[in-house]
């Protein structure tokens, strides 16, 4: 026995809840492209994704640790991966579309440049007079043109949900732009879990990196209420942070997080009365959060990892560097544009010359950028 697209689809429709987007309702695709037999049209979207060279390339590019400080720390590649493990969860949850969740937050970083948020701050700031720099549009621009895998399209052709949802993307940190995604319109629920899972899962592992790397210690988490409840929950007294113990503590975090995201929005759900997608894209505000008092015990645990973590001396001065290296590269290549390779240097009259360098930036690694910045700039090295 075997199941087709059209009994995938009806599976979908008589599981999912009905403010759910479903994936035989999807708006379409920008190019004409036949629908396979054995996959909804998200689940295409998905493995489309992950074929991409700009995914296999987020392994390389650094999450908060660049790579070669240690095989341990997250990347962009392994931050991926933990937020679309967690997004399926809440997704399944609350009764939406796991793969349209699925295929959103594998896709959400793939305009990301090497060097994590100071390489987007660089490449914005090189940009700023040439129509700017920002991740989510790049993510954008790479599954609807950058990416060239199939002859009869530029990009990936995904669906028009997909594309909402990378548009839609937005953080505390992001601030979406969906000018040409009906931006009076926030976004489904889909893209709000996400959202979601994109924070939650980065406060975590950023958490757990900042204590292995020694750049946090349980001493000086103490009095945070979230670091008190998690260490009374493994009963952990200290004053030594096993590695074991330190995963016990992170893994009841994800756990603790995702419960309260899930009962929160649930109620929100219940009281909102929404009963289709479009219901909660026309609401006032996002369903998806924690209760109140998990937000502010949230809200002080970010703050403490951005003064003692994303500001110590070890991860500020990765950042100084990262923007030199960014900015040395881009000025270089605008000088004297035969040093790009050919390849992008046949980009140039379609793009700009600097959008076709900021593209080609945008897309190394941090070891490529490392090594193109030798060859660049150390005489002894070969070009």
């Amino acid at each position: 026995m075997f199941f087709d697209r059209f009994q995938l689809e009806e599976i979908e429709d008589r599981s999912l809840a009905p403010y759910a987007v479903r994936s035989k309702n999807t708006k379409g695709r920008a190019y004409l492209d036949n629908e396979p037999d054995y996959r909804t049209a998200f689940q295409r979207d998905r493995d489309r994704i992950l074929h991409t060279t700009a995914f296999r390339r987020l392994e390389y590019k650094t999450q908060v640790f660049i790579n070669y400080e240690g095989d341990y720390y997250r990347t962009r590649l392994t931050h991926t991966l933990e937020v679309a493990q967690i997004g399926r969860t809440i997704a399944r949850a609350l009764g939406v579309n796991e793969d349209l969740v699925e295929a959103i937050c594998l896709a959400h970083d793939l305009g990301h440049p090497p060097f994590g948020h100071s390489g987007e701050s660089a490449l914005a700031r090189l940009m700023k007079d040439h129509g700017g720099f920002d991740h989510n549009k790049q993510s954008l621009r790479i599954v609807t043109e950058l990416e060239q895998r199939y002859p009869e399209f530029p990009g990936l052709n995904l669906t028009w949900e997909v594309r909402e949802g990378i548009v839609k993307h937005e953080s505390e940190y992001d601030v979406a732009d969906a000018s040409a995604y009906n931006p009076e319109l926030r976004g489904n629920l889909e893209t709000q879990i996400a959202n979601a899972a994109d924070e939650l899962a980065y406060t975590a592992h950023d958490l757990d990196d900042g204590l292995r790397a020694g750049l946090l210690t349980p001493t000086m988490l103490e009095g945070l209420a979230l670091w008190g409840i998690l260490t009374e929950s493994i009963s952990w007294r200290g004053p030594e942070l096993e590695d074991m113990a330190r995963h016990r503590i992170i893994r009841k975090l994800v756990g603790m997080e995702v419960t309260d995201l899930i009962e929160a929005t649930e109620a929100r759900l219940r009281a909102s009365g929404a009963k289709s997608p479009e219901d909660i894209q026309r609401l006032p505000y996002n369903l998806i959060g924690f209760s109140e008092e998990m937000q502010r015990r949230n809200r002080e645990l970010k703050d403490f990892l951005y003064s003692k973590m994303y500001r110590h001396y070890r991860v500020v001065r990765m950042q100084v560097k990262a923007e030199r290296i960014l900015s040395d590269l881009f000025e270089a290549y605008c000088a004297e544009p035969s040093t790009l390779p050919e390849h992008i240097q046949r980009t140039i009259e379609l793009r700009g010359l600097k959008r076709a360098i900021c593209d080609y930036i945008a897309g190394m690694t941090d070891r490529y950028a490392i090594e193109e910045h030798q060859k660049l700039f150390n005489p002894t090295e070969k070009p």
